[in-house]
């Protein structure tokens, strides 16, 4: 049977490309990459939401919180053999007041209604595997996006591996920091380039080989 995975994030999953505010294409987001790397016995489901956060409501644009959506998402896509989850770059956002740790607690409280759900073969619990995003540049507070975000965003993002790391561990939910791995562009200093995208591609190959086979 073919292994569906259901990829859930925010603008680097839906492939925004800085350069020109529009998608980058099937064939250049790592979505799609890793759909043809993997072969034609996967299926990769791309649930990308630009502004997406974890478990923060947004008071200026409305459904955005993964956690009220992840659900809903997961069980209309059933039976899955994995989520693939990565968030946080947009919780780091001045306006939501969290702490690196803070936005870790959510990402881990998504992960965990994630893995608790009916959404996997024969209506058991789907794998779940992390990824902590390559964090924003600090050079981000320059550009147009600087205003928006407010400071401190490039620490927190910074800080945020270590975090997801130490909360999962032990958990039986996988996880992978990208941070050593990913670069962000430079231009917003807090979205993938063409090459990001291959190298994150690359990456998630790597770890889903392990989980699912």
């Amino acid at each position: 049977m073919t292994k569906t995975i259901v990829c859930f994030g925010d603008s680097n999953t839906w492939g925004y490309n800085a350069e020109t505010d529009a998608r980058f294409d099937e064939s250049r987001r790592w979505t799609g990459r890793l759909d043809t790397n993997l072969g034609n016995s996967y299926r990769v489901i791309e649930e990308g939401l630009c502004g997406r956060t974890s478990v923060c409501e947004d008071p200026l644009f409305e459904g955005l919180s993964g956690l009220s959506y992840i659900y809903p998402c997961l069980m209309s896509h059933s039976p899955l053999n994995l989520v693939v989850i990565m968030l946080g770059t947009n919780d780091t956002k001045d306006r939501f007041g969290m702490t690196s740790y803070n936005i870790a607690q959510g990402i881990v409280r998504l992960a965990v209604k994630a893995r608790g759900s009916a959404s996997g073969i024969d209506g058991k619990e789907p794998e779940v595997l992390v990824i902590a995003p390559p964090p924003i540049g600090e050079k981000y507070i320059h550009t147009s996006i600087g205003r928006p975000m407010g400071i401190h965003c490039s620490e927190k993002s910074m800080e945020l591996s270590e975090h997801l790391g130490t909360l999962l561990k032990g958990t039986d939910i996988h996880y992978v920091d990208s941070r050593e791995h990913v670069g962000m562009n430079e231009i917003d200093y807090m979205h993938l380039d063409a090459e990001g995208h291959r190298q994150m591609a690359e990456l998630v190959f790597q770890h889903i080989k392990n989980i699912v086979n």
